[in-house]
């Protein structure tokens, strides 16, 4: 588990993520085999994952939006909180890709980012998130699962990662 920046009584409020404009959605998050794994081993349906270990969002219904398959909208609460992919545990943040150059950078659609982008704890937080991700173990991760670095627009980037290829 990744330690979480934002207070959960803020996100619980929020409504903004685990909610896509589109089916396909470059939003929605991606799977390690580990985690789709995770979820088979509980008896979870994984059918709703994408042959590109995405996971493939539910029409909401008349507001023409996409839910993640896994979030209860009467509480705003994923099903899977304990199981949630790496990705989940990670936003706002994001693994950005580049020019073949990976960097850490955050969606300014999350409220709370948005707002405390500047402050010291925010600031402190991706430092740490930064040493995190350019460890090894992590970083065998990524390299292992390629599927997390995407091409997110309107994002604000943080900090270039060590290439993935690097021994050190």
């Amino acid at each position: 588990m990744i330690k979480q920046l934002i207070p959960a009584g803020y996100c619980l409020k929020c409504q903004g993520c685990c909610r896509f404009s589109e089916e396909c959605s470059v939003w929605a998050p991606c799977l390690l085999d580990e985690e789709i794994q995770a979820l088979l081993d509980r008896d979870i349906p994984v059918a709703s994952i994408s042959a590109d270990k995405r996971l493939h969002p539910a029409p909401a219904g008349s507001g023409g939006s996409f839910l993640c398959p896994f979030l209860d909208c009467q509480g705003n609460l994923c099903r899977i909180y304990d199981l949630r992919p790496f990705e989940c545990q990670f936003y706002p943040f994001l693994l950005n890709l580049r020019h073949e150059k990976v960097f850490l950078t955050v969606d300014l659609n999350c409220p709370y980012a948005r707002r405390h982008l500047n402050s010291p704890e925010f600031q402190g937080y991706t430092l740490w998130l930064t040493s995190f991700l350019n460890a090894p173990q992590q970083r065998k991760i990524l390299r292992d699962n390629p599927q997390l670095l995407q091409a997110y627009e309107e994002v604000a980037e943080l900090i270039a990662l060590k290439a993935l290829d690097e021994n050190t």
